[in-house]
This record gives structure tokens, sequence and C-alpha cells, in this order.
């Protein structure tokens, strides 16, 4: 059942959990752009660097599956604001790391209240938005994404470049004391799905949602979509710089406009979502994505301009598909165990990032020159795993059609 809200609070309620969103995705996106300042920084290759990327996705899967015990047991905004409030303070523990030992454990530390929060951002769309509006609604909360790219992510380089690795954690920490602020005035407290049923255990509620067929499917769907992303994502930025030959400070650009065209084609898609069908929309974007994607992978020498249109079309496509992805996941959970549902969700989306950056890690390697070797595998290990989410979509039942 959704919550109803009037139109001006339904529009609060979705900017700011954008606003959220872009603190959180703000912070996981950084880590990819800083690559070859880190690796230079501390002395490491691509295996130790995509380590650290995947210690955040490791102990947010760790944190989904904890959060599962509990997350249906709450009001929503008290727990999103809790764990947001801890993800600021262990963010700007990476900002203060000593070293790479230490910004691992602190990255770590992020994960586990990103994981919690990314969950239960998805969730209260679930819970707050009829089924005819959700797929826009991920649109507006999607944006997120592009605001990150478009403004959060360069100005984060800037910084890095001029004041050192450390600066961005430390801005991201202070946008997120902002939005914390915010969501205090503006998030409407949520318990619909509180009941006054008391649980035959802890885990009542996650054998619950692991005993449904359907959610195993949305389950599966939402691990392929992701590990397909994040073979190849981590590691577009030193391919960059590297192998294409785009310079450390041009690569704010390459943000800048992937940023900006995903903020206008993100609503779009919801947009086209809601009226075309939800299933239709995801499997055409995610199809066009398979062509960026390869050529991306198998880029040689290239000028600024051209590494632009196959970057841009890029992040609007493959960032395109996960709107109408999440609108039909979220969707096909039973909305009493939405919360549940959606933390055992961000565990397995953690888990296929974490695996995805992992294996890409160790399929790719650095040769005597410093260019990455063994990219175009990676491409192809992605585009396979994007085949097979659209395949399997059609066999997701989606809850909440007659709302």
């Amino acid at each position: 059942m959704s919550t109803a809200l009037s139109p001006r609070s339904e529009r609060f309620f979705l900017l700011t959990l954008a606003g959220i969103q872009f603190s959180h995705v703000l912070d996981f996106m950084i880590m990819m752009p800083l690559g070859p300042i880190l690796m230079a920084a501390f002395g490491i290759g691509t295996h130790e660097f995509g380590l650290l990327v995947a210690s955040y996705s490791f102990s947010a899967a760790v944190s989904g599956i904890l959060a599962a015990t509990f997350v249906d047991l709450f009001e929503r905004k008290r727990l999103l604001l809790i764990s947001f409030a801890l993800f600021a303070l262990a963010t700007l523990a990476c900002g203060l790391a000593p070293g790479y030992s230490s910004l691992m454990l602190a990255r770590g530390l992020a994960g586990v209240f990103g994981g919690i929060m990314g969950a239960l951002i998805h969730t209260m769309i679930g819970d707050a938005i009829p089924f005819s509006r959700r797929a826009r609604a991920s649109g507006i909360v999607s944006s997120a994404f592009s605001i990150s790219t478009i403004a959060g992510v360069p100005l984060s380089l800037w910084l890095a470049n001029h004041l050192g690795w450390r600066a961005p954690f430390v801005l991201i920490a202070a946008f997120s004391v902002f939005f914390l602020i915010v969501g205090l005035r503006f998030l409407p407290e949520l318990r619909h799905h509180l009941s006054e049923e008391k649980r035959a255990h802890l885990l009542s509620a996650t054998f619950s949602v692991l005993g449904d067929a359907n959610h195993l499917r949305a389950l599966l769907f939402s691990a392929l979509i992701i590990f397909s992303g994040f073979t190849v994502i981590p590691y577009i930025t030193v391919y960059a710089v590297n192998n294409v030959g785009i310079d450390q400070h041009d690569v704010p650009i390459v943000y800048l406009f992937g940023g900006f065209a995903t903020f206008i084609s993100a609503r779009l898609i919801g947009h086209w979502a809601d009226k075309y069908g939800k299933v239709e929309v995801y499997r055409r974007v995610a199809l066009l994505a398979t062509l960026p994607l390869l050529v991306l992978t198998h880029a040689g020498i290239w000028p600024l301009w051209a590494w632009l249109i196959c970057s841009t079309s890029f992040f609007v496509l493959t960032s395109g598909r996960m709107i109408p992805a999440m609108a039909i996941i979220a969707s096909s959970a039973q909305p009493k165990l939405r919360g549940t549902f959606m933390s055992l969700n961000g565990t397995v989306q953690s888990l296929a990032m974490g695996l995805a950056t992992t294996l890409a890690g160790f399929l790719i390697s650095l040769d005597g020159s410093g260019k990455i070797i063994g990219y175009p595998l990676v491409g192809y290990v992605a585009v396979a795993a994007n085949l097979l989410a659209i395949w399997f979509v059609s066999r997701i039942v989606m809850h909440g059609r007659h709302e």
C-alpha cells in the first residue's frame, strides 16, 4: 500500500531522497576517477585498487543481510537518517585515513551504512509512490547520479588535483551534514508497514522473502544488471588516462558531459517507462547499452571529443536502464516485506559489484608502459551478463499495478 502524499509533499520527499542519494552515490563514484591519483599515492596496481573499491561493496553486502533482519521493524525516516549520520562520519574517516589499509577500513565502514541507505531509499519510494508513477519517481531520485557526475565529481577531482585525494571525502561529509538537516525537515514518517503481529523469530521476514520464487527471480535479475556494469565502470578512468591518452586534468570534463546528458535522459526514461511499460523500455535501453560498452572497452588512442561521445553514451544508457529496472525490482516485492526484500536486494547488488570489480581487477593488468591489458575481455563478460538480464526480465511479476 502506498502512503498518500500531496503533490507538494511528494515533490519535496523525492528531492530530499535525491539529495541523500547524491551524497551516497558521489561517495561511491569518486573512487573510480580517483583511481590514477590513489594508485600513484599508494604505489599500488589494478588488483589493489580493485580491492579498495570492492571493500565498500562487500561491506554493503554484509550490512544488507543484517539490515534485512530489522529494517521492517522500524519507522523508515528515523532509520534512514541514523544510517546517513553514521555514513557521514565514515566518509570523513576516509579523508583522514593515514594510509592504504586505514582507507580500506574506512571505505568498508562507509559501505556498511551506505548499503542500508541505498536499500531504504528505494524502499521508501515503493512505500510512498503509486505504481503508476514509480518509474518516474525512480528517475527523479536517480538524477542524483547525474548531478553527482555534473557537479560533484568534477568539483571533487578539482579539489583532489589541487589539495590532494583527501579533500573530496571531506567535501562529501559536508554535503551529507547539509542533506541530513534537510531530511529532518522534509521527509515524512513512514510506518504503514509496521504490524502489530509479532514475528516468529528474527529471520522470519528474511525466510519469507527468500521463500518467494518471484523475489528470487528479481534478485537474480538485479545481480546480473549490476555485474554487467561494474566489471567495466571502476576501471574506466584508469583506462582513459593510461590507454586512451586522456589527460588527468581532462577527466572532470568526461564526467561533466556524462552527468549533464544523464540528468536530461533520466527523467525521460522514467517517463517512458511509466507510459510504455517498464519491461519494454528496460529491454530497449539495455540492448542499446551493449554498443558503447563494447566500443569503450576496445578503444585505442583517441582524441578527447571521440572519447566524450563514447563515454557519454555509456553513462546515459548504462545508468538509464537502472531506472525501469529498479521500478521493476521494487514492484516485485510483496508490500509488507518490501523493506526486507530491498535490503536483501542491496546485499545482492553489493555482492555483484564487489565480485565484478574483483574479477575485472584480476582479468586486467598493467604492462611495462603502464597500459591496461585485458579490458576487451572484461567488456565481453559485461555484455554476456547484460544479455542474460534482458532475457530474464519478463519472468518477474510486478505487484501494485492497480494502485
